[in-house]
């Protein structure tokens, strides 16, 4: 059958239908679009195709997504989207741009950007730091508080349909799958659905369900200027983009897990709650991570079948099932526990619980407690702006440890481990945290260090959540802990040191 937009894309891939001398034009293909790169622009076609959960099948169709693809990244990215152009034949049929002509077909006219810049490219050659990763939340975090509310949308049927729908699409996209493994998968995210019902419908009701962007992984983010940009959100479907933000955000942290940067999922992660605080969904975010994985499964078939490399066809199926195994592994159950990690201001906590957290539970690891966050969150401050001495009073102080238990309880309720990251220098404090565990398995970690060691250490942070100084540690040193019965760290030398210590006290293999 012959492809109805040959002569379109004949035209888009020709340097001449371009102003100026561009040079060679690049194309970028996907399961639903073809993006042509000339010059300093990217004009994106989308594909005449038809499945169940999107529909370009006709001109028409392709405008109206073109419109709304334009409107809707406008939200994250309004310099990178530029406008929507006709490709049009004239009388004497020739192809054009604009002007008088029947249109045949229309694109995205976006700026282009260094490809290189994609957060996918720089994933593999350790380019995704810590900082990027936090920027990047903070962007993420500011999007979803702003994006608009659908109480319409969401909500456990919505959430029945997508796992229902897309399981469909899985056994009929060609991946050669068996149907064991899809069944027992089906099983356990139907399961799922049932299980976080209410909680589902709670947060669609909270108004929790927004117009999010909805296909949030690392090949939709990019650099641009040194900030990480979101874009390509979904423009074709509601249904698909009109969802709860932490199903948003779990296609994110899914992605970094699939390619092994679990420690920066964690980050993500914890990052995000901190910021945003919705903690009481946490349930619901198992569900959500293995059917983002599921959906990646099976695009990754489509997009392969679009491919003309030899041998693409046959490393998307093996991708495509290495999701399916990590939809499966965020289903499996794990028990979850409580750490706590004590010490005085600089004998490094804070990075320690950093380094345990993706180890511990289910994906993406521990939820991170930590008392100089929750400080500044309840004055409504980023964690890294400095609190005056009226947010260090011990009424303030008590609310915080109120708070840190609180939040604990809440990630074991909900499944997932906990690391609470407090000094704790008051036996009650400490006593608090093991009442706290409520059953599960807990294991309290003190850290010592030379004072002197911890003195280095606080003069040389920046743009950390701590406010302590050197004075503070010196008021903590002249207080008496009282008896410790938790496991005692020498955490004076290398973090790493440290680590095996404390993975070894954990029982961590």
């Amino acid at each position: 059958m012959a492809d109805p937009q040959a002569e379109v894309i004949a035209f888009l891939r020709d340097p001449a239908s371009y102003p100026g001398s561009m040079g060679p034009v690049e194309k970028i293909e996907t399961h639903i679009s073809i993006v042509f790169l000339a010059g300093d622009r990217a004009y994106k076609l989308k594909r005449a195709v038809k499945y169940s959960y999107v529909d370009f099948s006709t001109i028409e169709r392709r405008c109206v997504a073109c419109a709304a693809e334009l409107e809707l990244n406008r939200r994250t990215a309004p310099k990178l989207y530029l406008e929507v152009r006709a490709i049009v034949c004239r009388a004497d049929g020739s192809l054009a741009w604009s002007g008088e002509g029947e249109p045949l077909d229309w694109v995205v006219v976006m700026g282009r950007f260094d490809q290189a810049s994609l957060l996918e490219k720089l994933a593999p050659g350790g380019g995704l730091t810590a900082p990027l990763m936090l920027a990047l939340t903070v962007h993420i975090a500011e999007f979803h508080e702003k994006a608009e509310i659908r109480r319409e949308q969401g909500g456990a049927a919505a959430m029945t349909n997508l796992v229902e729908t897309n399981l469909r699409v899985l056994r009929e996209c060609g991946g050669g799958f068996e149907d064991a493994p899809i069944d027992r998968l089906g099983a356990r995210l139907r399961d799922e659905v049932e299980r976080c019902n209410a909680l589902l419908d709670r947060r669609q009701v909270a108004g929790k369900v927004r117009r999010c962007h909805g296909d949030l992984h690392l090949r939709n983010i990019c650099l641009v200027e040194g900030r990480p940009l979101l874009f390509d959100a979904i423009e074709f479907s509601e249904e698909i983009a009109s969802i709860d933000v932490l199903y948003d955000l779990a296609f994110l942290l899914m992605d970094l897990g699939h390619r092994d940067h679990r420690g920066l999922a964690n980050l993500v992660f914890n990052r995000y709650l901190d910021l945003t605080g919705e903690d009481d969904g946490l349930a619901a975010m198992p569900l959500f991570l293995a059917l983002r994985a599921v959906i990646r499964a099976h695009v990754t078939v489509t997009a392969a079948t679009h491919r003309s490399k030899p041998g693409d066809s046959s490393a998307g199926l093996g991708e495509a099932r290495r999701y399916l195994a990590a939809a499966e592994l965020a289903l499996a159950p794990k028990p979850p526990r409580l750490v706590a990690i004590g010490g005085f201001s600089g004998s490094g906590k804070s990075s320690l619980a950093a380094r345990l957290a993706p180890e511990l539970g289910i994906p993406p690891g521990a939820r991170v407690l930590r008392s100089d966050v929750l400080r500044k969150r309840r004055f409504g401050l980023d964690p890294e702006t400095t609190l005056p001495s009226a947010g260090y009073t011990e009424e303030v102080t008590a609310l915080v440890y109120r708070d840190l238990c609180t939040g604990a309880a809440t990630a074991l309720q909900a499944g997932y481990s906990g690391i609470i990251d407090a000094v704790a220098l008051r036996p009650e404090e400490r006593h608090a945290f093991v009442e706290t565990a409520a059953g599960v398995p807990f294991t309290g970690l003190w850290l010592d260090a030379p004072a002197e060691v911890m003195h280095a250490r606080i003069g040389v942070r920046h743009g950390d959540a701590s406010d302590a100084t050197g004075e503070i540690l010196a008021r903590q040193l002249a207080l008496d802990p009282g008896p410790l019965d938790w496991t005692r760290i020498d955490a004076g030398g290398d973090p790493a040191a440290t680590l095996a210590v404390a993975r070894k006290a954990l029982g961590l293999p």
